[in-house]
């Protein structure tokens, strides 16, 4: 299956490792990977042409998979979308000098939202959808706002004094603490075998893992917003007998509700059946 090469970018646990350390060592495949997407047309927008230039400059004795592209002809190829928005690069140095900004967009609605203040807090890519989302504070509101980069028709930056910014940036903090969540997740020990695959189905949560060397059982914990509750929960499903909510009332209510749903409607079903076979 092909494969948008940037999409590695947003990986969790680079991100993580890139965020604890400012470095990390890659590995020569990493680097071959890293060459490969620089001839990727993504990269004209992923990059400045200095920094471009730069990375091409050292990697430049690499050998990658790019040469190879030249000769595979791929069939049956499905329609590649970018995962690299135009608005990105501009919010991320936002984002990393503390600068505010005044927008215009669209709303899930169509309606549009014009010169809107605000400060962006965090940039987030959704796997699944493959579309990027703005978190920021909205100076009218005085809330957290979700955008889609896709309906953003205008921003700039504004100064903005540092004793406001460190106000906006301790209200942001409450704001997501009182959003955040945490969930224990255990795995029945006869799948322990398959940690890998667990993990991946909540890649997109901040989680740590703890292991029990006593009860050789493993157990995630979770940390998520409220309004993800329903994902997660998805998740927990998919993975059926293979996980356990141990901890975190209100999964374990949502769990218990849905099951007893479905049990209801299999025993009403049964009853109909009875019914017609007596007849």
């Amino acid at each position: 299956m092909s494969q948008n090469p940037f999409e590695k970018i947003f990986n969790y646990q680079i991100m993580t490792r890139l965020e604890e350390t400012d470095s990390i060592a890659i590995t020569a495949q990493e680097r071959g990977w890293l060459k490969m997407m620089l001839v990727h047309p993504e990269a004209a927008n992923a990059f400045t042409p200095e920094t471009l230039m730069r990375l091409e400059q050292i990697l430049h004795m690499e050998h990658s998979g790019a040469e190879m592209k030249e000769i595979i002809l791929e069939k049956a190829k499905g329609q590649e979308r970018s995962v690299y928005h135009p608005h990105l690069r501009t919010l991320r140095r936002m984002i990393m000098q503390d600068q505010g900004f005044r927008l215009s967009y669209r709303t899930k609605l169509g309606e549009t939202r014009s010169n809107q203040s605000g400060f962006p807090f965090k940039l987030e890519y959704s796997m699944i959808k493959r579309e990027w989302m703005l978190i920021w504070y909205s100076k009218s509101r005085r809330g957290l706002m979700y955008t889609k980069l896709d309906h953003i028709l205008y921003i700039q930056g504004t100064s903005l004094p540092s004793f406001r910014i460190d106000r906006i940036k301790e209200r942001l903090q409450n704001l997501m603490e009182n959003r955040e969540k945490q969930a224990l997740i255990e795995i029945h020990r006869r799948y322990n075998g398959e940690l890998s695959r667990i993990l991946y189905a909540f890649s997109c949560f901040d989680k740590t893992v703890h292991y029990d060397e006593d009860s050789n059982t493993y157990r995630i914990k979770v940390s998520y917003l409220k309004d993800e509750c329903d994902f997660l929960l998805s998740r927990i499903r998919f993975l059926g007998l293979r996980v356990k909510v141990v901890e975190g009332n209100t999964l374990q209510a949502r769990m218990q509700e849905t099951a007893a749903m479905a049990l209801a409607r299999y025993a009403q079903d049964e009853r109909q059946d009875d019914m017609n076979r007596s007849l």
